[in-house]
């Protein structure tokens, strides 16, 4: 492994440990906004199996078809949105395996002198930095979907 000390090892060794935090912290926001989207998509079953039992047998009025299908439409987007979470937070938990796993790379790099692991720590981490990049892309798409819901709700209730 390349000339270092202990103090510097512990250095390298942090970089991967600051990553893992950050991640941690877009895991609780991304968590939160995964419980938000859940609640709703609940809210509105809940909200349509009203409907129908208040109807019963008799037709539904057309402020209730509308709503009916308004419903539907926002569970649609609702569920991709949760797919946009779930893919961040599978990409977000990836990269916290490749930033530990890079960390003890560098520990067993340096207790084992192997030179030859320079490159795998260098790739592990950077793919890591793809993954957390790739999460917030996902995030991003996820907040972007949560406006057109909220905008196709009150487009629809005018």
């Amino acid at each position: 492994m390349f000339d270092i000390n202990a103090q510097n090892l512990i250095q390298f060794m942090l970089a991967p440990a600051v990553m893992i935090s950050a991640c941690g912290l877009l895991l609780l926001g991304i968590n939160n906004r995964y419980s938000l989207v859940v609640n709703r998509i609940r809210l509105l079953n809940e909200e349509k199996r009203k409907l129908f039992v208040k109807v019963g047998d008799k037709p539904l009025s057309t402020t209730e078809n509308l709503r009916l299908v308004s419903i539907a439409r926002q569970i649609e987007l609702l569920v991709y949105r949760v797919r946009l979470i779930r893919n961040s937070v599978l990409s977000y938990v990836a990269a916290v395996a490749l930033f530990v796993f890079t960390s003890m790379l560098l520990g067993i790099g340096y207790l084992f002198s192997l030179d030859y692991l320079n490159i795998p720590i260098v790739i592990a981490f950077l793919i890591g930095m793809i993954l957390v990049l790739t999460g917030a892309c996902f995030a991003g798409f996820e907040s972007k979907k949560g406006y057109d819901i909220i905008k196709f709700e009150v487009d629809v209730d005018d």
